[in-house]
């Protein structure tokens, strides 16, 4: 058990806690904060010009991010494209989720955010923050269909690859977990508490050196 609301505590993290589109996200559950990862800065730069073209050259400097400040900088810029929206609604809809998803208000956020996605199915982080919110929920399937949206639409996703690893790890899928953690760590190097997991994964389902 305290392992899963450890996991869980750390997938809140990585996804609920981006930036929202107004201002820095914090943790829905304020549950256990000495595990958070930094904020990402309350203001955010803004992402101009040819967004694809902005999130390869983020995605470079994140993988070459030389430290964990260096890291949580560009992630933050990769948030802030991840969350731009040309929609005034989808903004609106997506704050207001955020404001029930802090007020516990679980459902509402969700119907919230089924708006969103039924307005701009190519929303990524619609699909990512419905994800997470039915992770926390233990509703396994719909979270595994929702993650399955955002990878097809950024492979490159890094909350929604560590949320896959932790779902396969929930349910006993240990070489699923570490494929997926490994995968999220080929995005950012620098991910909170994933590199402990792959190592634990990795004693675990290959065995230890010898």
């Amino acid at each position: 058990m305290t392992s899963r609301l450890s996991r869980a505590i750390l997938l809140a993290a990585l996804v609920i806690s981006a930036p929202s589109i107004a201002s820095a996200q914090g943790d829905p559950r304020n549950a256990a904060p000495k595990q958070k990862p930094p904020e990402a800065p309350a203001k955010l730069p803004k992402v101009g010009g040819d967004k694809s073209k902005n999130l390869d050259f983020l995605f470079g400097a994140l993988k070459a991010a030389p430290d964990e400040v260096s890291a949580r900088h560009v992630e933050a810029r990769i948030w802030a494209a991840w969350l731009q929206t040309p929609s005034d609604t989808v903004a609106l809809l997506m704050t207001r989720s955020k404001a029930a998803l802090d007020a516990h208000q679980t459902e509402i956020a969700l119907k919230l955010l089924d708006a969103v996605i039924k307005l701009r199915p190519d929303y990524v982080e619609a699909w990512n923050r419905r994800a997470t919110l039915y992770y926390l929920q233990n509703d396994y399937a719909r979270s595994l269909s929702d993650i399955q949206q955002v990878l097809v639409r950024e492979p490159r996703h890094f909350g929604a690859l560590a949320g896959l690893g932790m779902i396969m790890q929930d349910l006993g899928e240990d070489k699923r977990a570490l494929e997926a953690f490994r995968r999220a760590l080929e995005v950012d190097p620098y991910l909170e508490k994933v590199p402990e997991l792959v190592k634990t994964l990795s004693e675990k389902v290959e065995g230890r050196d010898i």
